[in-house]
């Protein structure tokens, strides 16, 4: 069984966390500000420079969400004071992507472009350099919103098995396939 929920979440200085009356935690720091709502069974404690997460008693469901709130409110103090960073890169001729602002314009061998509005927590880069692959960059606080907008870029254009054209992750190791053999006669 995990021991998730039981370690305690470390608060660098500049982060300011404040639980309120109905178990909504605002977590604060130099990148910004997050709030998640949590369960009201789950107890959330400041100790000094340290956020505990304690439940109640040892039911199933009280476990369960001991662990995902810890892991929830160490994602927000982790995001409020490094932040995330997550890199994609178009494999396939003719790929392209540019911004202009929060709008992401994605060519993808389609006969139209894709548009991609991204909402304004979320920092856009594109780079294009010669005889490398076209590079998106995302920069946000919030993990699970960063996490969310990469699917949903990747989802435009899976990486396939036999060529990898795409879009996938930097550093991803995609699965290929071998193609079709010469028949033997």
């Amino acid at each position: 069984m995990s021991r998730i929920g039981k370690a305690p979440i470390a608060l660098t200085s500049g982060v300011t966390v404040t639980v309120s009356a109905d178990n909504v935690v605002t977590v604060k720091g130099p990148k910004g500000e997050l709030q998640q709502a949590v369960d009201r069974d789950i107890i959330i404690e400041q100790e000094g420079d340290q956020l505990l997460v304690k439940r109640p008693s040892d039911q199933k469901r009280h476990k369960a969400l001991h662990g995902l709130y810890r892991s929830l409110l160490n994602n927000m103090v982790v995001g409020v004071t490094t932040g995330y960073k997550i890199e994609q890169e178009l494999v396939g001729v003719g790929y392209r992507a540019t911004n202009t602002g929060n709008t992401l314009d994605l060519v993808l061998g389609f006969s139209h472009h894709y548009v991609f509005q991204l909402p304004q927590e979320i920092k856009v880069s594109t780079t294009a350099e010669k005889g490398k692959n076209p590079t998106i960059i995302l920069e946000s606080n919030d993990k699970q919103l960063i996490g969310q907008v990469a699917a949903k870029i990747r989802s435009l254009r899976t990486p396939e098995p036999y060529k990898g054209k795409g879009i996938k992750f930097v550093g991803e190791v995609l699965r290929r396939k071998a193609g079709k053999s010469a028949s033997k006669k």
